[in-house]
């Protein structure tokens, strides 16, 4: 199972800007196509997004660079591997490149790659794409308890203008049911939790990721009073059938000291611990991520014990970045219970796979993400959090390369219960 032709162009993501699509083409005739998205807020020891710094074509945004190693560097060295043998192939991408964090090729070059031939393979094989992964990966999932929905309904920081500090705010599906009626669950709160905003005379505009950015929110804690009321509005009970996550990616306001703009207020690591320790009895909280900035590991391991005794998952994204070296020092540290999962951080689906292992044997929750300021339609991370069982897959609520993960999700679903 050859690769016979690779083709590789610019698409538009949903920030506006392009990012790399990948067509790949094997000798049986089966094709696989694959697209890769970019963060508005990424950490620093993510993989590289390669753009081309032409400041005359998409304000130096392009992607024709990544594009053109595509069609030259990795054609070539692709065209004698068996695409049947995804570790080989992203062996041999991760050597051509030959930088830690994919910046020669690009991490956006190498990943459409990897996984538009991992989807090819899978075409070919006429297999589901997550069967295709746990097959080649040895992968066991109780596929009884698919990835369960994290919506993301209010958003602020780097995804949206004059709102909150904190990232994203999430509801979160606390039983463990059918997806397809936990997302309604959480859509329907979403609706109501609309209502409230209004009537709170906030503003209903969306951000980056399809979820409400209201102005002039009051303070960092009233997201999660208003979550509270929506879900309630919904018919649902708070910490039952529905609770919160938040994610402040809060190496974005770190500048030696925590600044919470909204407060106005800078903390220490250990002020801000004491800051977030007067929420975890008052909501029901499913997750905290990113509270701490990405390199204040001694904060993240006093966090940690906080929410361990409070059974509060606490999460790694910017910390971890879908790296086996970072997740394995969380892990000796005690600092996380929980890692966020997106493939560009680290590169290729092989990678991706291999920190999801670790995780698991290390009982660290897995919730596969997508990204905040580019996404495309591509749902290949739905596949993926089944793969690899995910705890969940979190996303935004509306807009349609963020609702394509939940269809694809629940499309899984009605395949297993063979609806």
């Amino acid at each position: 199972m050859k690769i016979t032709h690779i083709q590789a162009y610019e698409i538009l993501a949903s920030g506006g800007y392009p990012t790399v699509e990948v067509k790949v083409t094997l000798d049986t005739g089966t094709i696989g196509i694959a697209s890769v998205p970019y963060g508005a807020s990424a950490g620093t020891h993510e993989a590289t997004v390669l753009t081309d710094k032409d400041e005359t074509r998409w304000n130096g945004q392009g992607n024709l660079t990544a594009v053109n190693n595509i069609l030259t560097e990795i054609t070539a060295a692709t065209r004698e591997i068996d695409a049947d043998n995804q570790i080989a192939l992203d062996s041999a991408l991760i050597a051509l490149d030959g930088t830690p964090n994919k910046a020669r090729l690009g991490g956006n070059a190498v990943l459409a790659v990897s996984l538009a031939t991992a989807r090819a393979a899978a075409n070919a094989k006429r297999q589901p794409l997550y069967r295709y992964m746990m097959d080649t990966y040895s992968l066991q999932p109780d596929l009884s308890k698919l990835p369960q929905p994290m919506v993301v309904v209010i958003e602020g920081g780097k995804h949206a203008d004059e709102s909150t500090d904190f990232q994203e705010f999430c509801i979160t599906a606390m039983e463990q049911n059918s997806v397809t009626e936990n997302v309604r669950k959480a859509l329907e709160t979403y609706h109501h939790l609309k209502k409230v905003l209004k009537n709170e005379k906030l503003s209903i505009n969306v951000g980056n990721e399809g979820a409400f950015a209201p102005n002039g929110i009051a303070s960092n804690e009233a997201p999660m009073q208003y979550i509270v009321e929506a879900i309630k509005n919904a018919g649902y009970t708070p910490g039952k059938d529905l609770g919160i996550s938040i994610d402040a990616a809060a190496s974005e306001f770190f500048t030696g000291n925590y600044e919470l703009k909204l407060e106005g207020r800078q903390f220490t690591g250990e002020e801000l611990i004491n800051f977030y320790a007067e929420w975890v009895d008052k909501y029901p909280f499913v997750s905290l991520e990113d509270m701490l900035a990405e390199d204040d590991w001694d904060s993240w391991v006093a966090l940690n014990k906080l929410l361990k005794e409070k059974g509060i998952t606490h999460i790694g994204d910017d910390l971890t970045v879908t790296n086996i070296t970072r997740l394995r020092k969380a892990i000796e540290l005690d600092a996380i219970t929980g890692i966020i999962i997106k493939p560009n951080q680290i590169g290729t689906l092989s990678e991706t796979v291999a920190c999801c292992k670790i995780a698991n044997e290390h009982g660290i929750t897995t919730v596969t993400s997508h990204r905040g300021g580019g996404e495309t339609n591509d749902h290949f991370i739905a596949d993926l959090a089944v793969a690899v069982g995910s705890a969940y897959v979190k996303v935004g609520p509306t807009r349609g390369e963020r609702v394509s993960k939940y269809n694809r999700l629940m499309e899984i679903e009605r395949e297993l219960l063979k609806r």
